[in-house]
């Protein structure tokens, strides 16, 4: 069967993954390999949100991007048949705008602080957020906290200073790399982005089987 093994880890708590449904915003370096490893894992009912199009330079790291010009959501859809793709630029309008009520998760996987900040205030309940990947290359330095004691990653440091300008009072788990950075640009290796997104996508996975 094709998930016998996960259904051997997992036991009765497997089911759960095959009702949940989850909203993955942002499908680049992180995001991609977050959707890889939730289909692979039994997830079914996948929202996928970007408005992308692959790039020469994304092939060093993300998931479909042999098909240079293509839009990446709708690439990502023929590679996995059962998500959902909305093509669509994710900021503070359309997240103001958007349904979220129906998923029980919110997979933040997007660069843009401002459409962070903004999230945060609107889904912080359901939402797993990861920081920034680039300029590093140790993967075993990554770790999961809540926002407000993420140390060591000049992303997250920004997120929490427009989160506590912005007056949010709330959390969430976010995803960061105390790791020095390797390069002044946004040089990427997959090792890290890669492993962003399947830590991130265990992360949900725990979330949603330790859910009462």
């Amino acid at each position: 069967m094709k998930y016998e093994r996960c259904r051997m880890l997992m036991g009765d708590d497997f089911e759960k993954l095959r009702k949940a449904k989850i909203l993955l915003l942002g499908v680049g370096g992180v995001g991609s390999f977050c959707l890889d490893c939730l289909v692979r894992s039994g997830v079914e009912d996948i929202t996928i949100v970007d408005f992308d199009k692959y790039d020469i330079t994304n092939q060093n790291r993300q998931i479909g991007s042999d098909k240079v010009g293509a839009v990446k959501v709708h690439r990502l859809a023929e590679l996995y048949p059962t998500v959902t793709p909305i093509e669509a630029k994710i900021d503070d309008k359309w997240i103001e705008n958007f349904d979220f009520s129906s998923f029980d998760l919110v997979l933040d996987a997007i660069d843009d602080i401002r459409a962070k900040i903004t999230l945060a205030h609107k889904v912080s309940p359901k939402l797993i957020s990861a920081t920034g990947g680039a300029r590093k290359l140790d993967p075993t330095k990554i770790e999961i906290a809540s926002i407000w004691k993420t140390h060591g990653d000049p992303f997250a440091r920004k997120i929490r200073y427009e989160l506590k300008k912005s007056g949010f009072k709330g959390d969430f788990p976010a995803l960061f790399s105390p790791e020095e950075p390797k390069c002044q640009t946004k040089g990427s290796f997959v090792g890290v982005t890669g492993s962003f997104g399947l830590a991130m996508c265990s992360a949900a996975i725990q979330k949603i089987i330790n859910k009462d």
